[in-house]
């Protein structure tokens, strides 16, 4: 590798919940190189929930992300890599893979896809419209667009949160539609929202419509009373969950069930050669986070006997 290049990765792992972090613990452990790659800080539906007390070895309740953080410093620990970043695609058919990101393009020997099942399926009015032309999922990539304007964000999560303050150092004005009574965030977080006087937070807001003509110029919100308040807005930044696989980043790669989920083996291999799949993406009939972290340990352990052309398990504890 010269100076410049990235490395290739024995592992690269899309999405930092319990499936993710799992196989990363695993597969580190196991002295192969690794990274994991999230949107997120803290990926998966494990990190907005409120309260964790059924996690074994976890003798207390303790919240999602709190959970979510120990998985990823133990994971760290072993030697893993992380980066936060949206993945916009990825070709998947070669022996070494590549996987696309905003923060540029990452190879691995194999891929364990983690993603979870938090996707949208039915889109807001005007949003498929307007993408690219003023509907965006990522702040990182476009909010120097939004330079002295008014922008807006949708969401509840660290994403949002993260989204509505990088906009502020841009936007004149940032509403952040909150759809629920509060945010699924930190104190410290909450409190950086709270403190930025750029910010309005507008609580109990559901994004209704996005209208416009070459451009997005406003957005409807509506009360759970049903009143609807319409903003002026230039652009908005859309982070809402739905309970669909998170699978579009892969342009139709992997054979996938009737239901959109990505097909597995036993082994949590998919279709194509050294990639795995782990976790809620494969929509299994129990969604915890002890069966997304089994799945991620079983796909590490078959990522490692993957890289290493062995034909069987190499025992591990």
């Amino acid at each position: 590798m010269t100076d410049g290049e990235q490395p290739v990765y024995d592992v690269i792992i899309i999405g930092a919940g319990p499936a993710g972090g799992t196989a990363a613990i695993y597969a580190a452990r196991a002295r192969l190189k690794v990274l994991v790659i999230d949107k997120a800080k803290l990926g998966g539906s494990l990190a907005v929930a409120p309260l964790i007390a059924n996690f074994p070895g976890v003798a207390r309740p303790v919240r999602g992300a709190e959970l979510a953080r120990t998985i990823k410093e133990q994971a760290l620990g072993f030697g893993a890599e992380y980066l936060q970043a949206p993945v916009l695609g990825t070709d998947l058919s070669g022996e070494i893979k590549q996987v696309y990101t905003t923060e540029g393009v990452r190879a691995g020997k194999t891929v364990i896809v983690a993603t979870g099942a938090m996707g949208r399926g039915a889109r807001v009015a005007g949003e498929e419209e307007f993408i690219g032309r003023g509907v965006s999922y990522c702040a990182t990539c476009d909010a120097a667009f939004y330079d002295g304007q008014v922008a807006a964000v949708v969401g509840n999560g660290e994403e949002a949160v993260d989204d509505a303050l990088l906009l502020a150092k841009f936007a004149q004005r940032v509403y952040l539609a909150v759809p629920t009574s509060k945010l699924a965030v930190g104190d410290e977080a909450r409190k950086a929202v709270e403190a930025e006087p750029k910010i309005e937070m507008l609580m109990e807001r559901s994004l209704a419509e996005i209208r416009g003509d070459r451009q997005v110029r406003e957005i409807v919100l509506k009360s759970r009373d049903g009143s609807a308040q319409t903003l002026p807005a230039g652009g908005v930044f859309i982070h809402l969950a739905g309970n669909k696989p998170v699978t579009d980043f892969l342009g139709g790669s992997l054979e996938l069930t009737d239901n959109g989920c990505i097909r597995t083996d036993r082994a949590m291999a998919t279709s194509l050669p050294g990639v795995f799949a782990a976790g809620d993406v494969r929509c299994s009939d129990f969604r915890q986070a002890i069966t997304a972290a089994a799945d991620g340990a079983i796909a590490a352990m078959s990522a490692d006997r993957y890289v290493n052309r062995r034909e069987s398990f190499r025992p591990s504890r």
